[in-house]
Formats: C-alpha cells, sequence, structure tokens
C-alpha cells in the first residue's frame, strides 16, 4: 500500500514524529530542571536571638562558604531567652515547625525531647567524641538514655571576689560558706566596702540557678531525674534557703537583693561597693573594663559550700538540637557538626569571651593569650551540675521559684517554704511524697 496513494498516512506518520520529539523534548525538560533543582542549596534555618545571630553571622558565611549546596538561615528572635523558647514551643504546636535545628538554652532539652519534637542524635556521635566535651554539657543533652542537643558554649556560676580586699584584712579566698561569711563581715567592717555578697534574688530563673549551687553545696539535690525523687523538703534544702534568707538577715547581702537580676548584682561589684559576687562568666569582662574601680583586682573560684561537701556550679549554656519534622536531617547534622567542632568553637569565643563546651579549649594558648582566667575557670567549670533534666522543668522552676522569693522576701519560713514546693513538685511529676 502506497502512502502517495493513501496520503493521510504520510501526514499520519509525520504528526507521530512531531508527537515523539514533543515527548522527548519534555522528557529531557524534566530531566534539566531536575538536575537543576538537585544542584539547589537546601536551606537550613534556626531561631536564636538578634544578638547571637549577629556574633555567629561569620561562621555561618564560613560554613556556606565550605558547603555551597547548604544554606544557613539564621532567623533573629528576641533577645529574652524565654521569648524564644516560647516561638520555638508556638512553631511545634501549630504542626511542622519551619526550623531545621533548634539552639536552645540547656533547660529546653527536656521539655522539648519529651514532646517529641527533637531527633535523637546518640548515632551521630560516638562517645569518644562527646568525651571532648565538658561532662556537665553532654548531661545537660540527655533525656531518657536519648542525646538531644550538641553543646556549643557553655556557662557557669561562679564566685567574684576582690584580691585587694582579702589582702587588706588578711584572709584566704574563702572555702565554705562560713568562710564567705567571716570573710564579708571583716570587710564590712574594717574597709569601706558597704555590702559583704551580692547574688541574685528576684523571683526568675536567677533565683534558681543560685539555689542550685547552694542546695548541692549543703550535699543535697532539687530533683533527681532517674527516680523523680524531690529533695526540697530535705535538711540540705532547708539549709540552703536558711542561708539565703541569712545573707539578708545580717545585711551581708543588700536588702535589693530580692529585686536584683545579674546586671543589679554586677554594678555594685563593678562600683566597689561589694566584696563577693555570684554571677556568669561574662561578669570578668564587665568587672574588668577600663575605668570601673575594681579592673585588675578581682579574681574568680568555685562557689563556697559547706564543710565536708564539694562546690557546685550550675550549668548554663546553649546548643543545637534537631527538629523531627526537618525534611534535611543530613544537611541539618552537617551544620550542628560545623558549629560545634574546635575550630568554630574556638573563633566564637575568642571573638567574643564565651565559654567553650570543649575541654581542650580552655587550655588552648591561643585562648589563653586572649583570656588567662580560663585556666581558672576550668575548675569551676569541672564543678559544673546541671538543673533536673525533667519533662516538666518549666513548672517545677515556677514553683520554686514562687516559694524562694516567699521564703527570702520574708513571707514564710524556709521549712514551710521547701515542704510545700516539694509538695506541689512531687504532683507535677506524679510522684507520691
Amino acid at each position: 500500500m502506497s502512502e502517495y496513494r493513501f496520503p493521510f498516512l504520510r501526514r499520519s506518520r509525520v504528526r507521530l514524529s512531531r508527537f515523539l520529539l514533543a515527548l522527548v523534548a519534555i522528557a529531557a525538560t524534566v530531566l534539566i530542571a531536575a538536575q537543576v533543582w538537585s544542584q539547589q542549596p537546601v536551606t537550613i534555618s534556626f531561631l536564636l536571638r538578634a544578638v547571637e545571630a549577629d556574633q555567629m553571622q561569620g561562621l555561618a558565611e564560613q560554613f556556606m562558604a565550605e558547603n555551597p549546596d547548604i544554606r544557613i538561615q539564621m532567623v533573629r528572635g528576641p533577645n529574652a531567652a524565654d521569648a524564644v523558647e516560647n516561638l520555638y514551643t508556638t512553631s511545634f504546636l501549630l504542626g511542622d515547625s519551619p526550623y531545621d535545628i533548634l539552639f536552645s538554652d540547656v533547660v529546653w532539652i527536656p521539655k522539648f525531647a519529651a514532646a517529641g519534637w527533637l531527633l535523637d542524635l546518640s548515632d551521630r556521635v560516638s562517645e569518644t567524641d562527646l568525651a571532648d566535651f565538658l561532662p556537665a554539657d553532654v548531661a545537660a543533652g540527655l533525656y531518657q538514655g536519648g542525646l538531644y542537643r550538641m553543646p556549643f558554649r557553655s556557662d557557669m556560676g561562679m564566685l567574684y571576689y576582690r584580691t585587694d580586699l582579702l589582702d587588706q584584712v588578711g584572709l584566704a579566698p574563702p572555702e565554705t560558706f562560713d568562710d564567705l561569711i567571716t570573710a564579708a563581715e571583716t570587710i564590712q567592717a574594717q574597709t569601706d566596702v558597704d555590702w559583704g555578697y551580692t547574688w541574685q534574688g528576684l523571683q526568675y530563673e536567677g533565683l534558681v540557678t543560685n539555689f542550685v549551687e547552694i542546695i548541692a553545696g549543703y550535699g543535697g539535690f532539687w530533683i533527681d531525674p532517674t527516680t523523680l525523687e524531690v529533695g526540697l523538703d530535705q535538711p540540705a534544702g532547708v539549709q540552703a534557703v536558711e542561708f539565703m534568707k541569712g545573707l539578708i538577715d545580717q545585711r551581708i547581702s543588700p536588702p535589693g537583693v530580692t529585686n536584683y537580676i545579674e546586671e543589679d548584682s554586677l554594678r555594685q561589684f563593678q562600683n566597689g561597693n561589694v566584696a563577693f559576687l555570684r554571677n556568669w562568666p561574662y561578669a570578668w569582662a564587665e568587672a574588668n573594663r577600663d575605668g570601673t574601680p575594681v579592673a585588675g583586682k578581682i579574681a574568680l573560684k568555685p562557689m563556697v559550700h559547706a564543710t565536708g561537701q564539694q562546690p557546685a556550679a550550675c550549668l548554663g549554656g546553649w546548643g543545637f538540637g534537631i527538629s523531627a519534622t526537618t525534611p534535611h536531617p543530613e544537611e541539618a547534622w552537617r551544620v550542628v557538626e560545623f558549629f560545634t567542632s574546635p575550630g568554630p568553637m574556638k573563633d566564637l569565643i575568642t571573638e567574643f569571651a564565651y565559654v567553650p563546651s570543649r575541654r581542650a579549649l580552655f587550655t588552648d594558648p591561643d585562648v589563653l593569650a586572649t583570656f588567662p582566667h580560663y585556666e581558672q575557670l576550668l575548675e569551676v567549670a569541672e564543678t559544673a551540675v546541671p538543673r533536673p533534666p525533667v519533662g516538666q522543668y518549666a513548672q517545677v522552676s515556677d514553683i520554686l521559684q514562687r516559694y524562694l522569693s516567699a521564703a527570702i522576701s520574708d513571707q514564710m519560713t524556709a521549712e514551710d517554704a521547701m515542704r510545700a514546693a516539694a509538695g506541689e513538685s512531687r504532683r507535677v511529676l506524679g510522684v507520691e511524697g
């Protein structure tokens, strides 16, 4: 049969050829588009305080230069940590969080892990790798056998003291609670310094961190995360509150300390009005600023404790977790791995005076050239203890804050306050009294 006799056959073949060519063209276009799409960088986002976003921008740019297949999007949030936590919580409660990574304060991990919002990182890091970090920093990322946070920068409470005043009255730096009281009273009596000791007594998380160090210094504990036993109404808990209240009653601490946050207590110290200060590592640079009356006249050490007991420094600090809803867990891990590696961590702490989570950086020659006091800081870091990693942390912290405030402001006795705080805490934790 000739297609010349039947021209419609020729036209059909032409149409078929054009159709096949179109299919090939479409397939090629799809393939090219897929290749182009596959080469587009993956965006990994996380929320953090605006001040930290500014400080970490250089590290983010370094990572992206070395990893062109990943873009880091740092979402600038409020500078109040509680506000950032609330934003993270809201994003998870609304469904799939837009954040691939959680930049987390140490106390957020139990809550977020218990809710199932974080990936367990245990299979991504070895015990050998974790051994390079401060033990308390690692412990703060654990929840019910899983690891949900990689440490980035640490923080811990410590005792600052005036070396010139101790030399003037002929006393050594205090080791025990009694030593602190004796030294404070002696300095107040023999010098023109108004107050012996300042700390953070406002009803907020800072008050809890002070208490954690003192109750541990008496050999006690707040909550055992393994058994959920509450130790507030045991003798050490009552002694801790009585010590804090006694500082005010004996006028070693100013009456206004019940309204102090970190900056208030630091201001008194750096202005030369106080002999001893409980605060965080950042206070070193602030107190030693040029022109302050105490510049060059201060030192730091682990917190005081009861005779026969050990010092304790309440752990603070920040680290990285990975969202359970991220579509890019491998890329997110590469970002976390970079930020928590020795080089970037060293760059951040030397530029912004943060405290490292890796032990070796405390004695790194480059770090010590900038911050010679970090060798002393390591001694404090070794005494760090985390706040109890329980899923109900926000609730039990609020309970403790309320009753501590009531006790130190003379609304309740130490014993009554700790009995009530312990009872409420047990109900929240679902354990028997």
